[in-house]
C-alpha cells in the first residue's frame, strides 16, 4: 500500500468547514499560482544533484495570445513535468516568447500607418527601437494568460529569441556554418510577399482553392506548334523555353528547334527533360525559370536564361503594353491579347486550384528569383535522420517517424534571409572592392569608407532552431548548459515537425558535438471543433479558452484537452466537454469535503491488511493497480487514456462505490470506522496527488486540506507498493454486480431511486453475508417485517433478493405499459421476419437495405426478450398508485 511520505503538518488539519460547501475556481486559481510562484517550486537549480528533467516550451510569438492549441499543448507539459517534479527531479520547464519578425514588424507598420507614416519616414534604427517599444508595453501577454493556465514554468529564466544572449548564440553559429561553407549567398526561387516585401517559409504559405482560370496557348505555328496550359498567362512574358519529355514521340522532332514565344519577338528553345509528366495535359509545358521552382530546375539544367519580369510588388517590368501593370491585372491583359492573336485554343473558367498565401497578410505568394542566404542542409539533414535511425532519439508515436524521414532525406537547402528591418541582421559586410566578411559576436566589424552590413535578418527558425541550448547560456558552456542539456522530451504539434523540431534536431547535433537537442519528441494532434472541423475565426468556430476558464474554471479546460490526447491524433473539443469535467472537479471537491466531513484522516501509520475489511483491502488493491497505470500511461504519452483511467477511478470506485459502501461503516462507529476512516484519507490522498498534474489548483486546495502538507506541488509522486489483494476484488465485484442488478430491476418497475421497499436478501453461500447492510442502503430495501409477501424474486449469481412490491407500484398500469412495448416489438419482429422470409424482397434490395432490416430484427428480438422478463416479474397482486418514498 502507498503511505504519504511527506509529513502533514503538526496539529489539527483544517476543518472541513474551511471548505465552501461549493468550489469556485475564480476564488481559488489566482491565489494558489502566485504562492507557487513565489515559493519557487517552478525555479530550476543548475546545481542540484538531482537528475535533471528538461522541457522548453515551443516559443509562442511576442504578438499572440492564447488559444486552444496552446492550452492544448501546455497542459500537457505541464502536466508532465508537474509529475517529473514530485518524482524527485529537478524539472526545468523553459519559457519564452520568439521575436515572429514578419508578424511582428506587421504590427507595428499598422500601428505607424495609423499615424500617417511607414517604416521608411522613421528610418531603420527609429523603427527598430520603435518595436522594441510596442514589445515593452503590448507585446508578450500569453505570458499573463499562462499563469491563468496554470504553467508550471521557470520565470526567472524566461527568455526571448531577440534578447542579448540568444542573439549571442545566433552569431555565433552562422559564424561557425559560414565558415564551416555551410552558409551560402546564391539566386534562387523563393517564396515572395508582395504586400510584406519578404521572403516567406514554406510554413508562412498557406494554401487554399481559388478561382482562377486554365488556359491553354499555342506556341509556334503549324505542324511545329506546342500547345501549353497555365494559370498564371502573365509569366509567359518570362518563358525561356517549352519542355517535353525525351521520350515523348509527339515532339521528338521539335526537341532542339525553337518556336516563337507569343506577344514578343523572342524564340526560344525546346528542350527535352524528364521532369515533365507525358501524361498530363498536352505533355508540354512552358519554362519560365525566374518565376516558377520547377522551372528553374530546368533552367539549371539546361543552362536557358532566367528573366525576371515582375518588381517586388507583383508589377510587370518588362517593356511593352504591360508594363507598370500589376500581375493580375496584367494576367488578363495577357489573355486578351493572346486571344486577339488567335493563340488560346481552350479557356476554362473557373478553374479552382491551390494557391499559396501569405499566412500573415493574406497576400497570394509569387515564386521570384532573388538572391538570399541558405544553409546547405545536406550533411546537417543527414545527421539529424540518423539520430533517429540510430535510436538516440525515439519519436512519438512511432508511425510518425516515416513522416520525419521523408523530411529530413529529403529536404532542400534553407533560405534563411528575410527583407525585414525586425530580426537578427546578418553580420556579414561588404567591401567596396567586393570583399566579404562573416564577423562573430567577438569580432569588431570592418571599418572604413565603402563597408556595409547586409539589410537583411534572419528567418525567425533560424533562432527558434537554437532554443534548446542557447536558453540556458550557450555558446558558454554554463552551468545551466551542462545541468539540462539535452531536452528529456519535446512535446509539439505533427504540424511542425518539419520546420521547427528538424531545425533543432540539424542544430542541435551540430553545434552540440553531436548531441542531440531531446531524448524523445512526442507529437500530438491540431484541436478542432465537437464535429472534427478546424478552429478558424472565419468558420466562426474559434473559442478563446480564456472564456472557458472564465466560465468553468482553468482545471476543467485541462482535464477536458488532456482526455482527448491521444498521440499524433487530432483533438475535437465541444463546451458540454468542459462542463463535464467542471462537474468532475466539482465531484472531487464534494466527496473529499464529505470524507472529511466523515473523519479522513492521513495521520498515523495504514492499519495492517489484516485488520482490513474487504472493502478496505479492495479500495486499496485498486488504488495501487490504478498508480500503477497511471505510471505506465505517463511513460507512453498516453493523456488520453491516464485521465480516463482517473476520471473513472476517483469517480466510480472511490466516490460512487468504496465511499458510498462505508457510510454503514462509518455511522457504526468503533474500531472498524477508525480503519476506515484512515484508508480513506489514504485513498484521497492518493488520488489526489495522482490527479494533480491535470488539474492542479482544485487538488492543490483540497490536498493541503486533507494532510495539512506545504503544497501537492512538492509532494511526493505515490509510489505502487505492490499490494494486491485478488480475493477482495472479486468480493466487492460481486456486490457491485448484485447491486447494479437489482437497482435495474428497480428501475424496470418504474421505482423511485429513493423508495424503499420490503426486501429479504438470502446470500447463504456467497460470502457477502458482511456488505448486508450496506447493499440494503445502496439499494434502499428495508428489513422485511410481519405480513412481508414476496412479490419478486431476483437470483443475481448465487443470492436471491425477495421483494415486496406490493404498495409499491401501480402493477395494472405498469403491465398495460409493457404490454403494448411488446405488442409493438412483436409487430416489428413479424414485419422483419415477412421481408427477410420474401425471396423476390432478398433478390432485388441492396445489400446495406438487408443488413438493417436484420439488424432491426435482432433489436426487436431482444426487446421482446427483455420485456417478456419483466413482465414475468410483476408481482401477480394488483396494488394502487405508487406512495411517496420515504
Amino acid at each position: 500500500m502507498t503511505e504519504n511520505t511527506q509529513p502533514p503538518a503538526s496539529g489539527p488539519h483544517a476543518a472541513p468547514a474551511d471548505l465552501p460547501t461549493q468550489y469556485t475556481p475564480a476564488d481559488v486559481e489566482g491565489k494558489l499560482y502566485e504562492r507557487w510562484v513565489e515559493r519557487g517550486y517552478f525555479t530550476a537549480d543548475a546545481e542540484s544533484a538531482k537528475d535533471p528533467y528538461t522541457i522548453v516550451i515551443p516559443p509562442p510569438n511576442v504578438t499572440g495570445s492564447l488559444h486552444l492549441g496552446h492550452a492544448f499543448e501546455h497542459t500537457l507539459i505541464d502536466a508532465l513535468t508537474r509529475r517529473k517534479r514530485m518524482q524527485g527531479y529537478e524539472t526545468l520547464w523553459q519559457p519564452g516568447m520568439d521575436h515572429a519578425g514578419i508578424a511582428t514588424q506587421n504590427v507595428v507598420e499598422r500601428e505607424l500607418a495609423k499615424e500617417g507614416k511607414s517604416r521608411h519616414d522613421l528610418g531603420r534604427e527609429a523603427f527598430v527601437e520603435r518595436v522594441w517599444q510596442w514589445k515593452a508595453e503590448s507585446g508578450g501577454q500569453i505570458s499573463g494568460q499562462m499563469r491563468r493556465l496554470g504553467d508550471g514554468v521557470d520565470w526567472s529564466r524566461e527568455r526571448f529569441t531577440m534578447d542579448e544572449g540568444l542573439s549571442r548564440a545566433v552569431q555565433t553559429i552562422f559564424k561557425r556554418l559560414f565558415d564551416d561553407d555551410l552558409i551560402y549567398r546564391a539566386e534562387r526561387i523563393i517564396n515572395w510577399c508582395p504586400r510584406c516585401l519578404t521572403a516567406i517559409s514554406d510554413i508562412e504559405v498557406e494554401y487554399q482553392d481559388d478561382e482562377g482560370e486554365l488556359v491553354s496557348i499555342r506556341y509556334g505555328e503549324g505542324d511545329d506548334s506546342l500547345v501549353v496550359a497555365t494559370t498564371r498567362a502573365e509569366t509567359m512574358l518570362g518563358d525561356t523555353a517549352v519542355a517535353v519529355h525525351p521520350e515523348d514521340e509527339r515532339y521528338a522532332h521539335l526537341v532542339g528547334r525553337t518556336v516563337r514565344l507569343p506577344l514578343t519577338d523572342r524564340e526560344i528553345p525546346v528542350v527535352a527533360d524528364e521532369h515533365v509528366d507525358p501524361g498530363f495535359g498536352t505533355g508540354a509545358v512552358k519554362v519560365t525559370p525566374a518565376h516558377d521552382p520547377n522551372d528553374f530546375e530546368i533552367g539549371r539544367r539546361h543552362g536557358l536564361p532566367q528573366l525576371t519580369v515582375m518588381d517586388e510588388r507583383g508589377n510587370i517590368t518588362v517593356h511593352g503594353p504591360f508594363q507598370g501593370l500589376d500581375r493580375f491585372e496584367a494576367r488578363s491583359a495577357v489573355v486578351a491579347a493572346l486571344r486577339a492573336e488567335g493563340r488560346i485554343v481552350a479557356e476554362k473558367r473557373p478553374y479552382t486550384h491551390a494557391v499559396g498565401h501569405c499566412s500573415r497578410c493574406k497576400t497570394t505568394v509569387e515564386p521570384r528569383l532573388s538572391m538570399q542566404w541558405w544553409v546547405k542542409v545536406d550533411p546537417l539533414a543527414r545527421a539529424a535522420g540518423d539520430a533517429v535511425r540510430d535510436g538516440r532519439v525515439a519519436i512519438h508515436p512511432k508511425e510518425m517517424s516515416s513522416r520525419y524521414f521523408e523530411w529530413v532525406d529529403n529536404l532542400h537547402d534553407w533560405c534563411i534571409s528575410r527583407q525585414l528591418w525586425w530580426g537578427h541582421r546578418i553580420p556579414v559586410w561588404y567591401g567596396p572592392d567586393g570583399e566579404v566578411v562573416c564577423v562573430g559576436p567577438d569580432e569588431e566589424p570592418p571599418a572604413g569608407e565603402g563597408w556595409h552590413q547586409d539589410t537583411d535578418v534572419l528567418d525567425t527558425w533560424f533562432s527558434s532552431g537554437l532554443w534548446p541550448f542557447s536558453t540556458l547560456g550557450w555558446p558558454e558552456r554554463t552551468e545551466s548548459v551542462e545541468k539540462f542539456y539535452p531536452n528529456s522530451v519535446l512535446v509539439t504539434g505533427y504540424d511542425i515537425l518539419f520546420f521547427w523540431v528538424a531545425r533543432m534536431m540539424m542544430f542541435g547535433l551540430y553545434a552540440m558535438d553531436g548531441t542531440p537537442p531531446f531524448h524523445t519528441i512526442a507529437l500530438h494532434g491540431m484541436v478542432r471543433d465537437q464535429f472534427g472541423k478546424k478552429m478558424s475565426k472565419s468558420f466562426g468556430n474559434a473559442v478563446n479558452p480564456l472564456d472557458w476558464m472564465d466560465a468553468y474554471g482553468s482545471d476543467a479546460v485541462r482535464f477536458t484537452l488532456a482526455r482527448g490526447a491521444n498521440p499524433g491524433v487530432d483533438v475535437p473539443i465541444g463546451e458540454d466537454w468542459v462542463q463535464a469535467s467542471r462537474n468532475f472537479a466539482n465531484k472531487v471537491w464534494n466527496a473529499t469535503r464529505f470524507a472529511l466531513l466523515n473523519g479522513a484522516t492521513v495521520e498515523g501509520p495504514l492499519p495492517s491488511p489484516e485488520e482490513l475489511s474487504a472493502t478496505d483491502r479492495w479500495i486499496l488493491s485498486r488504488l495501487n493497480s490504478v498508480v500503477a497505470e497511471t505510471d505506465a500511461y505517463y511513460d507512453d504519452y498516453q493523456f488520453a487514456k491516464l485521465s480516463d483511467a482517473l476520471f473513472h477511478f476517483a469517480w466510480d470506485e472511490v466516490f460512487d462505490w468504496y465511499v458510498e459502501l462505508s457510510k454503514t461503516t462509518f455511522a457504526a462507529g468503533g474500531r472498524p470506522a477508525e480503519l476506515s476512516r484512515r484508508v480513506l484519507g489514504e485513498v484521497l490522498d492518493v488520488t489526489l496527488r495522482l490527479l494533480h498534474p491535470v488539474i492542479p489548483f482544485v487538488t492543490e486546495e483540497l490536498w493541503t486540506t486533507l494532510t495539512g502538507g506545504e503544497s501537492v506541488v512538492v509532494a511526493d509522486w505515490p509510489a505502487d507498493s505492490g499490494f494486491r489483494d485478488a480475493e477482495a476484488e472479486r468480493e466487492i465485484e460481486a456486490v457491485q454486480r448484485l447491486v447494479t442488478e437489482v437497482r435495474r430491476f428497480r428501475a424496470d418497475q418504474g421505482l423511485q431511486p429513493g423508495q424503499r421497499v420490503p426486501a429479504t436478501l438470502d446470500l447463504t453461500g456467497t460470502g457477502l453475508a458482511a456488505h448486508e447492510e450496506a447493499m440494503r442502503a445502496l439499494l434502499r430495501l428495508q428489513a422485511a417485517g410481519d405480513g412481508f409477501t414476496a412479490t419478486a424474486t431476483l437470483p443475481v449469481g448465487g443470492a436471491t433478493v425477495a421483494l415486496d412490491l406490493s404498495g409499491a407500484i401501480d402493477v395494472a398500469a405498469e403491465r398495460k405499459r409493457l404490454t403494448k412495448d411488446l405488442a409493438a416489438a412483436e409487430k416489428e419482429l413479424a414485419g422483419t421476419n415477412a421481408k427477410l422470409g420474401n425471396e423476390a424482397f432478398l433478390a432485388k434490395a441492396p445489400d446495406q437495405v438487408v443488413d438493417k432490416i436484420r439488424a432491426r430484427r435482432a433489436t426487436a428480438e431482444e426487446d421482446i426478450a427483455r420485456i417478456t422478463a419483466q413482465l414475468a416479474r410483476l408481482p401477480q397482486t394488483l396494488a394502487g398508485p405508487v406512495g411517496g418514498a420515504s
